[in-house]
């Protein structure tokens, strides 16, 4: 039996941008948490998506570390890269990087830009800045990310500060199993800077 060819550019699915994800993501969930508010009230429907949330991203970045056979801060400048899509939605200002720190600003956000039209500012840092600190935490757990400030919280800029220290039990260069703690994992989605594994 022959195999089929494969088909033609024009036949292929287009790669979607982080940001076009984000925005098929929101309209089910807005509407969706909208819901669960009126259900359940404003601070356990915000709850339940955290915690969702928070796992799905911790797993997408054990995902991207296995997928680049590496889980140092090199490997992570690469993610940091396709976060900006076709360069427009981030306007990203690198200030260090190299093996140990991974430090930027984010001064302009499309990301805020598109929950301010779809009328769900106060989701878009559930929905998409909280997963930055789990990601983080499931590509590495040596990976630890500080942010004080985001334009969605209305600041003028995004601050990233990521710290690599690379534990003596870490082996073969990918995370370790299991999830971070609770107390690390409940700071980061709240929004406050987390802290160093």
């Amino acid at each position: 039996m022959t195999s089929s060819p494969d088909p033609s550019p024009a036949a292929r699915p287009p790669v979607l941008s982080l940001l076009q994800r984000r925005g098929i993501e929101a309209e089910v969930l807005i509407p969706f948490i909208r819901r669960l508010e009126a259900e359940l009230g404003l601070e356990r429907a915000h709850e339940l998506a955290r915690e969702t949330i928070a796992e799905i991203a911790r797993e997408q970045g054990r995902a991207v570390a296995e997928g680049l056979g590496r889980s140092d801060l090199e490997g992570f400048h690469q993610v940091r890269d396709t976060w900006s899509g076709a360069g427009g939605d981030l306007t990203i200002e690198t200030l260090r990087e190299d093996g140990e720190r991974l430090d930027f600003n984010v001064t302009r956000c499309r990301f805020a830009e598109m929950y301010e039209r779809l009328g769900a500012r106060d989701l878009g840092f559930l929905l998409s800045c909280g997963r930055d600190f789990t990601l983080s935490e499931g590509y590495s757990t040596d990976l630890a990310l500080e942010r004080t400030q985001t334009i969605m919280q209305g600041a003028s800029f995004c601050d990233f500060r990521y710290r690599y220290h690379p534990s003596t039990s870490a082996t073969a260069g990918l995370p370790a199993d299991g999830a971070a703690s609770d107390n690390a994992a409940g700071t980061a989605a709240s929004g406050s800077t987390a802290s160093p594994r």
